[in-house]
Formats: C-alpha cells, structure tokens, sequence
C-alpha cells in the first residue's frame, strides 16, 4: 500500500533538481517548510535518506537519494501523460505545457501571452524557457518543449511552422547618428557606418544576409548576445543596429534616446510563428495554446511589436 503522494514527489524532484528547498519553493510556489516536511515524511517512508544537507552549498542528493529521484521524474512524467489522455478524452484543457520563445523577443511577446492563456485555462501548468533559435530546435527534438515561439529562421525539415506575423527589419540608432534625422533607410544607407551586431545563432545570418548584393558591407565594430545591451550600445553612440521587433519604448535601457527608423526596399522580413515537432501528438492544451496566440495575433494584440497579421 502507497503511503506516500504525488504530491511529495513532486516536491522531492524540485529540489533535487535545484538542490535548495528555497529555490524549489520559488520554482513551485510552495512554502519551504511544506516541501521540508515532504521530504521528512518521504525519507521516513522509504527508511533512507535523501539528501546530505550542507549548510554552505544547499543539499546535494545521496546515491540512493539519485536513483529514487531519476524513479520519481519517471513516475510524474507518465502520471501527467495519464492526465493528458484523460483530458484529451473528455475534452477538458488541463496539465503541463512547456514553452519555449526566442529570446530576441521573449520580453515583449511571452509575459502577456502566458498571462492570459493561464487566466483563461487554469487548470493548465505552463513552463516558459527562453531560447536562441539552435536550442529551441534541440528542445524541441528531445521533447523538452511542447511547442516555441520563434521566427522562420533556417527552420529544418523536421519540424512544422505555423506563420503567424510578418515582422520587416528596422534600424535602431542614437538621436545623434548622422542618418537619425531621416524617414526612413535603406541597407545602403547604412552598410558604410558602424553597426552593433545581435550576434545570436541564425539571427545574425539574416541580418548579414540584408546586406548580399550591395557594393558596400556591414562594418560590425560591435557584438552582443544581449537585446537591452544593444539597445544601450545604440543609444551610446556606438553604431546602428537592426531588429525585427520595435522597442515599447523610444529610450534604451540606460535611458538614453533611441530612433527607430524602417528600411526601405527589398528586405525579406521574417515570420513570427508557433514551431512544434513534425509529428509530436498534440494535446489539447498544445491545440488551445496555439488557437490562443493566433487569437492574440488575429485581434491585433501584438501589434505593439511592429508586425503585421498573416492570419
């Protein structure tokens, strides 16, 4: 007879996988002394102990504690599959749902579409991971993700994309760049000035790839992973940059003024969509997901970003 939970479980593969009661609190939002007193009852249930607490580094697992644990996150993953096929028998949207999203946009696009998917289905658990898009293919591969947000960007074979906004290029540069005062820009406007590169996998392929065909090439003098670090470059006078999604706001994150300026002629913009595997069975928290977002779009409620609808 079990005389152990779900429940406790869960609480048990939280902190092994953290290795703090304090950041399994916060990753669960569960009080520590409750996930305490889970892992009590459980080391007096199995007759072992679990962890070695070590007051400077948190707690780390015991050898029986690893292998209980690896037992655990297999029971929880084939409870929740349980539920899904429950919930995709009766209908019902319910379970976990993990998420990834380009990091590129996650900021302006991620918050506010998970905060009114969970308010509209609550009973679904989301999990949100933020990406470069080489890492959202792996995820998605390896069932870590059940879907991503992301752009078309030398999406493989493999996998299936859902267009749902078409995002042009811009350029972003300090109020002080000689171009600043302008309506717009072209590519050859600015190949001969100094550029600030988003040096992200695949996304700095496209920016360079705007500049094939043209006399003139990008001169990059600066290089960031960073989204708020470029705009901060920018805004210091270190180069232009280029985006595909404009800023909320006019100044960059140290709060110096930033022009947004669109690029004139022809310049491929890129599809902001919803990517999942290729034949990954989709739940019916996986399907409501994807209905929401491409209501979201279809409604006009990302068009803060500077996208067009593709719906």
């Amino acid at each position: 007879m079990l005389r152990y939970t779900f429940r406790q479980l869960e609480y048990f593969v939280a902190v092994g996988e953290t290795g703090s009661i304090a950041r399994a609190s916060e990753r669960i939002n569960v009080s520590s002394p409750s996930i305490s007193s889970a892992i009590s009852q459980l080391e007096a249930e199995f007759g072992i102990r679990l962890f070695v607490r070590q007051h400077a580094q948190g707690l780390s697992l015991t050898q029986a504690g690893r292998q209980l644990l690896a037992q655990a996150q297999i029971v929880l993953r084939e409870a929740g599959a349980m539920m899904d096929i429950a919930g995709d028998i009766s209908g019902s949207v319910r379970g976990p749902l993990s998420v990834g999203c380009l990091l590129t946009f996650a900021q302006l696009v991620l918050p506010a579409v998970r905060r009114g998917f969970e308010e509209k289905y609550s009973e679904v658990r989301l999990r949100q991971h933020e990406m470069n898009q080489v890492e959202i293919f792996s995820a998605l591969r390896r069932s870590e993700i059940d879907l991503a947000l992301t752009y078309d960007l030398d999406l493989p074979a493999d996998l299936q994309f859902t267009g749902l906004m078409q995002l042009p290029p811009i350029a972003l540069m300090g109020v002080d760049h000689t171009l600043a005062d302008r309506d717009g820009v072209t590519m050859e406007d600015l190949s001969g000035h100094p550029m600030v590169l988003l040096d992200l996998p695949l996304s700095s392929d496209y920016f360079l790839s705007l500049f094939d065909g043209l006399d003139g090439k990008p001169v990059i003098t600066e290089r960031t992973r960073d989204m708020a670090v470029m705009r901060s470059m920018v805004g210091n006078g270190f180069g232009y940059s280029i985006a595909n999604v404009r800023p909320l706001s006019d100044t960059s994150p140290d709060g110096n003024p930033v022009r947004v300026l669109p690029i004139a002629g022809k310049v491929r913009p890129l599809r902001m969509g919803l990517l999942t595997a290729q034949d990954a069975d989709r739940s019916n928290a996986v399907r409501a997901f994807i209905e929401f977002v491409a209501g979201m779009v279809h409604a006009g409620r990302l068009s803060r970003i500077g996208g067009t609808a593709l719906l």
